[in-house]
């Protein structure tokens, strides 16, 4: 055998016994990251059997966090890092079918936190009752004013019909509950189902607030697709329609790649000199219809980035994920598929601190320093 093909046969050898390393994904300058998960701190939340409240609405004690710990908000307050997360009892059998409350953990170094023994927002014997039971308070974003007035939206699940609830504070503790967004906008709105409100913020000095775009407040909101809509004080939120007065999607999902089946908004979205950068979750569809690269019906994080004059239009926006399940405790849970499904993002000590679910099962954390920029999550 001559030496050219034994050369050839030792590299299909080699080829084989060690398959090619993961491509490295490198991110635009537009986008924010990569993200790095620190060694030995994940997950940050998990679920706690021993924390009980009495539920007015079920009058008995219940184990308000007993199953589920997962999809985080997140913000600043007075240089601690507070995350508000999704936490479910056992009242149910599935995702969906269980009462979620919404719980407080403070950290002074992001990735150790001290929990409240009861949790902040749930559904109680209020006007917003018939909203929120019996599926209660789900998936909350979280963001504040230049004045400190802090604004909280959430899912308000009646088992029905999910609808974008809106609450404010001035302590992160105490709540006011205003109701549906879209209340003042028309039944064939706030009775449409809708959920996951990114409310545009920008950095002023070392704090991240709540900002206007072009006189108004805007938020980038929806699972099946972007939509947007605009306000002037906070809780009564106006949707962007179409000339026929529809819903206006800015983006939508795209066949063939990691969001095909859902471009779900994730933190609150951020002005930067490049435009408005929105963080959004991808939901992968099986078989063609999806990246065939990524697991099926998984969750992964993508960007997309608006135009600063026209927030209603997408000038860019990564065709690969950034961030996606790749570690255990972010594939194994009661969403089996894998899933980091972003929520919190937060600008502490220079640099940005991402908080995310884990497979609905628990709270994660990634760290973006500008300094020492890294990859996003290498793709297979």
């Amino acid at each position: 055998m001559n030496s050219k093909i034994l050369f050839l046969l030792a590299a299909t050898i080699a080829l084989t016994q060690h398959p090619l390393k993961a491509q490295t994904n490198r991110l635009p300058d537009w986008a924010l990251g990569g993200f790095v998960r620190p060694a030995g701190v994940n997950p940050v939340i998990r679920t706690d059997s021993t924390a009980h409240f009495y539920d007015s609405l079920l009058q008995r004690e219940v184990d308000w966090e007993s199953n589920d710990t997962f999809n985080p908000a997140a913000i600043v307050k007075a240089g601690k890092i507070v995350v508000l997360y999704r936490a479910e009892d056992k009242s149910g059998i599935q995702i969906g079918m269980r009462t979620s409350r919404i719980g407080y953990a403070e950290s002074k170094n992001g990735t150790s936190f001290k929990r409240k023994r009861i949790p902040v927002l749930y559904p109680r014997k209020d006007d917003q009752q018939t909203y929120e039971w019996p599926g209660g308070c789900e998936d909350p974003r979280v963001a504040v004013t230049v004045d400190g007035t802090y604004v909280i939206f959430y899912t308000q699940w009646n088992r029905q019909v999910p609808r974008l609830g809106v609450a404010t504070s001035k302590d992160l503790v105490n709540w006011t509950k205003h109701g549906p967004i879209f209340r003042k906008a028309g039944d064939r709105f706030v009775d449409q189902p809708h959920k996951s409100a990114s409310i545009v913020t920008a950095l002023k000095g070392k704090k991240q607030v709540i900002a206007k775009v072009n006189g108004k407040y805007w938020m980038y909101w929806g699972e099946h697709g972007v939509f947007a809509a605009t306000s002037d004080n906070l809780v009564d939120w106006q949707p962007v329609t179409d000339s026929s007065g529809a819903l206006k999607a800015l983006i939508r999902p795209r066949k063939g790649y990691f969001d095909s089946g859902l471009t779900e908004c994730g933190p609150p979205a951020i002005i930067t000199d490049k435009g408005i950068l929105l963080l959004y979750n991808g939901k992968n569809q099986p078989g063609d219809k999806g990246d065939q690269r990524f697991t099926a019906n998984t969750y992964s994080a993508g960007q997309v980035l608006f135009d600063k004059q026209n927030p209603e239009k997408a000038i860019a926006r990564l065709d690969v994920p950034f961030l996606r399940p790749m570690e255990a405790f972010e594939k194994s849970g009661q969403y089996a598929a894998g899933t980091v499904f972003i929520e919190g993002l937060v600008y502490f000590k220079k640099k940005w601190i991402l908080y995310y679910g884990c497979a609905d099962s628990r709270v994660g954390m990634a760290v973006f320093d500008p300094k020492h920029p890294a990859p996003g999550d290498p793709l297979p």
